[in-house]
């Protein structure tokens, strides 16, 4: 039962594509494995599903308590990928990093290495981190971007002097880059042949992968019974395509094994919501980029409409909630016509970045607890007229003031929700 992290010393090391193809060739081999990402991220968990055929779920050091951690991740194989750097965290105090997390699993941690303009100099970097936290075990590296066998020779000899052991290495090729978007890599299901270019990478890792040593490579299962919250309604009907595409998997398998019903509608192809619905989720995703089809789309808006005039509660997050208002502004500056079932106006014309985990207090009955939640998006509000929907600080416990809006049963703010306390 090999349960491991994939880290790396910085963003941009090439986690992402190491742990695909780990990923790749672990399911090739039949080694059962739960696949994880660290933190908040919605784009990664979905390469990790394609690349190890079963859904990969987030687990977050910040936002979740242990026990919803260690029930997500099971009592099996498990592959976390870490996000940002390993010990990089929330606020000031760097909390609920990559490396606080594989506390609280027990697992051991690979460094993915970027090799590209080092080589001797990286035995440092690793032994830096391996010393660095003694509640940390760094099992080994994986090396990225390594330029020749020379290199390679290079690193190899600077990395055993420090008795650090090399899981594996790919060389540096252009062929391995994925493309990118604004919020970080583009989503799985937009890029053409994506099994494809994973095998690829795999093949590349294959033969320098010690996958036996992988194997070995383990920590202390718990999987505790937690107690489910209970559904917002028995059934909830969920947009979901490339406008509405953000949904936590942990969410939907709460509100699945709570008992409810989930019913999917895609507002891009103008389905409307059920009639039957007894709840509507707006998740995330990139309304800016389909805002003219958005707009048009008369039977979904209709359906949204006739539902909130029986008072069926709708609650949409970030992007979401901008399909709410009233007006959505995209980079070119045109206006485009959204639900109107909320006093907001947002704009990407002139982008600013909102980042940060967020501590919510509910000010409506739409919520009965705190929630733990993050912000990421570039959109600006040019005009919120309402109550407030929470009262919000940030991972440094700041005032950040009030956030969100909500009218009648419908509801919404730019925050992802990620698990109440």
């Amino acid at each position: 039962m090999s349960r491991f992290m994939i880290a790396a010393p910085s963003s941009g090391a090439g986690k992402t594509t190491v742990t695909l193809a780990v990923m790749r060739l672990l399911q090739r081999a039949q080694i059962g494995f739960q696949p994880a990402k660290s933190g908040p991220d919605y784009i990664d968990p979905g390469f990790h599903s394609v690349a190890a055929g079963k859904a990969s779920v987030n687990l977050d050091a910040w936002a979740m308590p242990a026990d919803l951690i260690h029930s997500l991740a099971g009592s099996g194989g498990l592959v976390v990928e870490a996000a940002m750097g390993l010990f990089d965290g929330a606020g000031k105090a760097g909390q609920g990093s990559a490396a606080d997390l594989a506390h609280i699993l027990k697992i051991p941690v690979l460094l993915v290495l970027d090799a590209a303009k080092t080589a001797h100099s990286i035995a440092a970097l690793v032994a830096g981190f391996r010393d660095f936290d003694p509640r940390v075990t760094v099992a080994g590296v994986i090396l990225n971007r390594v330029g020749s066998p020379r290199h390679l020779d290079m690193l190899m000899q600077a990395l055993a002097r420090q008795n650090i052991k090399i899981f594996g290495h790919l060389m540096r090729s252009e062929a391995f880059a994925l493309p990118e978007r604004h919020l970080g890599l583009v989503q799985a299901g937009e890029i053409d042949q994506l099994d494809t270019w994973i095998d690829h990478v795999a093949a590349a890792l294959h033969p320098s992968l010690d996958l036996e040593a992988l194997t070995q490579l383990s920590g202390p299962a718990c999987a505790p019974q937690i107690t489910l919250p209970a559904p917002p309604a028995q059934h909830i009907a969920i947009a979901a395509d490339r406008a509405f595409a953000f949904c936590y998997p942990h969410q939907l398998k709460s509100w699945r094994d709570a008992g409810a019903q989930l019913s999917f509608f895609s507002p891009l192809a103008d389905e409307p919501a059920p009639e039957t619905a007894q709840y509507i989720f707006l998740p995330g995703g990139y309304p800016e980029l389909h805002a003219g089809q958005l707009a048009s789309a008369a039977g979904f808006k209709a359906s949204l409409a006739r539902h909130a005039a029986i008072g069926t509660p709708i609650y949409g997050e970030c992007g979401g909630y901008m399909v709410l208002g009233k007006g959505l502004i995209d980079a070119k500056g045109i206006r485009h016509e959204m639900l109107g079932l909320l006093p907001l106006e947002t704009s990407f014309q002139q982008r600013k970045l909102h980042l940060g985990y967020r501590q919510l207090t509910p000010l409506s009955h739409h919520f009965n607890a705190p929630v733990m939640a993050h912000e990421f998006h570039y959109a600006s509000t040019l005009k919120a007229d309402g109550p407030a929907l929470f009262a919000a600080k940030d991972a440094d416990h700041a005032d950040l003031g009030e956030m969100g809006l909500h009218l009648g049963r419908t509801c919404g703010s730019f925050a992802h929700i990620i698990a109440s306390h």
